[in-house]
């Protein structure tokens, strides 16, 4: 315990970039350490990340900053996050102390997704790793995506390192224990958002909202809401928009997301062979940080992923704040949009046939989705894992 009392709580990331995962990792910590009986610390494994056809500091980053204005510590080792993650082989002597030091100095450990893992093993290889209870934190439906860290995640399992997983979805636990995943306690926690932030618009906000982004008030608008990444299949929803647009030339459509820019040349060549009529409004404003006005001024959140969905927070986040999910079946999709939204096949005559099944039936689905505000809401999420926390450290102290 701390000198105050409080249950010590390490967080091990991979870095701060664009992702749910980390959004909904930090909105957890970030709700834990506000409340006094717990104190958390981050360890990054990097101090900025190359990702999505971009290089993002985690200084900048925003789940960055609110875990500082929270009050939680965080330390960052000066790496940059790549196209692979970092390999146990590649940690120095001294990172390797100031990690053996953090995770003395915790409670509980709990590492966001697999990734960070890398530095786990490495500590075991060195005879370094001290005996802390370990959960990690699961965000996938595909673990065969994860590259080596799946490897990783096996060998701190089967050695004891790891002792329990939180799965954000129930398609995601099942994958993992499929994996060859294997634990004491594997558990699920649903993913919850901040519905003070993701509302919906009050009168005139909306106007004023797509004012500014130049999309007249009364335009059907498509939100993607994604990184540029194969998962998201941002080709897939680039499709869907020529066949929709031709149909639809008063529809506007807005991407955002790590990558999603015609400055990246990757993305602008997926548009270019998308498709897409001369002229048709396609909004690509990048990463941002106004998410929460950016889904009160749209009709549709669509998600075209291909794998690796587990719970998606974009679902969540536009259904409380009044658009309508439409999404292909990945992970637990179908199950968050149901009675609310519309789960499509990975066809875009079929995304495209959705999106106008939806603005046709705009008003009963967009009620529909306000209905299930409440059961978003995060302080469900945030109480479940204070208390698997404090059970963990719990089981720790009577097992001593």
């Amino acid at each position: 315990m701390s000198t105050t009392g409080a249950v010590r709580v390490l967080s091990l990331y991979e870095g701060f970039f664009a992702g749910g995962a980390r959004i909904l990792h930090s909105d957890v910590v970030a709700g834990l350490a506000a409340g006094g009986a717990q104190e958390h610390h981050v360890l990054s494994l990097t101090s900025s990340a190359r990702r999505d056809g971009s290089v993002q500091r985690a200084a900048d980053d925003g789940r960055y900053r609110s875990l500082q204005a929270a009050g939680v510590r965080i330390t960052a080792f000066d790496r940059v996050a790549g196209d692979r993650p970092v390999a146990p082989e590649d940690f120095t002597a001294d990172e390797l102390a100031v990690a053996a030091v953090a995770i003395a100095d915790a409670d509980v450990v709990l590492s966001l997704k697999e990734q960070p893992l890398s530095l786990v093993v490495a500590l075991e290889r060195a005879a370094m790793l001290p005996d802390r209870p370990l959960a990690v934190c699961l965000h996938r439906s595909d673990p065969t995506h994860s590259g080596p860290a799946l490897e990783w995640l096996r060998h701190a399992s089967a050695s004891g390192a790891v002792t329990t997983t939180i799965a954000c979805a129930s398609s995601t636990a099942a994958a993992y224990a499929a994996a060859g995943v294997q634990v004491a306690e594997a558990l699920v926690v649903d993913n919850g958002i901040d519905t003070g932030r993701f509302r919906p618009a009050v009168r005139g906000e909306k106007r004023a909202i797509r004012a500014r982004l130049g999309i007249p008030e009364r335009a059907p608008l498509v939100l993607l809401a994604a990184r540029f990444d194969a998962m998201k299949d941002p080709g897939l929803f680039l499709r869907s928009v020529a066949l929709h647009a031709a149909r639809r030339p008063d529809a506007h459509y807005l991407v955002c997301g790590s990558g999603m820019t015609m400055a990246n040349p990757g993305f602008a060549s997926l548009v270019a062979a998308s498709g897409i009529p001369a002229g048709t409004p396609l909004h690509a404003l990048g990463l941002r940080e106004d998410m929460p006005e950016l889904y009160r001024a749209a009709d549709i959140v669509a998600l075209t992923s291909a794998f690796g969905e587990a719970s998606p927070l974009c679902l969540a986040e536009g259904a409380a704040s009044g658009a309508t999910p439409v999404t292909t079946d990945v992970g637990d999709a179908a199950r968050i949009v149901e009675g609310v939204g519309v789960v499509t096949d990975r066809d875009p005559v079929r995304v495209a046939a959705a999106w106008e099944h939806v603005l046709a039936h705009r008003g009963a689905l967009r009620a529909a989705a306000l209905l299930t505000r409440p059961r978003w809401d995060r302080s469900r999420m945030v109480e479940d894992y204070r208390a698997i926390v404090e059970s963990m450290q719990l089981r720790d102290v009577l097992a001593a």
